[in-house]
């Protein structure tokens, strides 16, 4: 079996796959200072819960937008699993596509091992947008090369930063309104409404400006949380991919003839 990690700013993802099949999947939050025997213990008790012991992983791969995340991970590899961790990016898990942008070196990794994979899953020019601690809108075009995106910031932290700076406001769920009106009656009723509706027409707006500078058709992959959320709402989304960045890496290593 294949361990994939996706270690996020906010969350690290731990899925464990046969071929591409998701067999089980946890998330933790992320705290780089968690070591790899902590590490250890929650997910050996996890694994057996589903019925599966450290030995039946094969590999173990990783892609990460926390540089600090990265070392008691590899560790966590090699002490647990007996096994030097893959990194995405990294032979012999290189990038296989066109990265043309002005700075190919500051592309997460998440939004790469992203494009690969929807490009797997589906044909044409494509936006992805990754619903996460910042909201992502990633343009690539019918070949698969990355052509450059959009960084918004999450709708969490938009939601944190209403409620620390105005000192009135109570925290709400995110969640949509119970009315299609947009004209709240009162405090929480307006503040839904600003952070669910407004959410959704900046996300609206800026695929539509994207597809009008594209020029061509255009399919639009979600994946995060919070797609499944919005898709209700909306037909701006041809397809809902929950998993697409677990999905990524364990492509990449399918394609890397990584031995599992």
């Amino acid at each position: 079996m294949l361990l994939a990690i996706d270690a996020g700013n906010t969350n690290v993802v731990f899925a464990v796959l046969e071929g591409r099949t998701i067999k089980a999947r946890w998330r933790i939050a992320t705290d780089p200072r968690r070591t790899a025997d902590e590490y250890a213990v929650w997910l050996t008790q996890l694994l057996a819960i589903e019925g599966y012991e450290r030995d039946q992983v094969g590999a173990v791969v990783i892609a990460t937008v926390v540089p600090r995340a990265l070392h008691n991970l590899q560790v966590l590899s090699s002490k647990y699993f007996k096994t030097e961790a893959l990194i995405a990016g990294k032979a012999p898990l290189d990038w296989t596509m066109a990265i043309d942008v002005a700075e190919p070196q500051s592309l997460g990794a998440d939004r790469a091992v992203n494009t690969i994979a929807a490009h797997e899953l589906h044909d044409g020019d494509l936006i992805v947008i990754d619903f996460g601690t910042a909201t992502t809108l990633d343009l690539s075009d019918f070949s698969g090369a990355y052509k450059g995106g959009i960084i918004a910031p999450g709708i969490n932290l938009s939601l944190d930063a209403l409620v620390t700076a105005a000192a009135k406001l109570p925290r709400i769920a995110i969640e949509a309104p119970a009315s299609t009106t947009v004209i709240g009656r009162n405090t929480v009723d307006q503040m839904h409404i600003g952070i669910f509706w407004g959410y959704l027409s900046m996300i609206e707006g800026l695929v539509a400006r994207m597809k009008a500078e594209v020029g061509r058709p255009v399919k639009v992959i979600a994946t995060g949380g919070l797609a499944t959320l919005f898709e209700r709402h909306t037909t701006v989304f041809d397809h809902i991919e929950p998993d697409l960045t677990i999905q990524g890496l364990a492509i990449m290593c399918e394609r890397a003839h990584i031995d599992v």
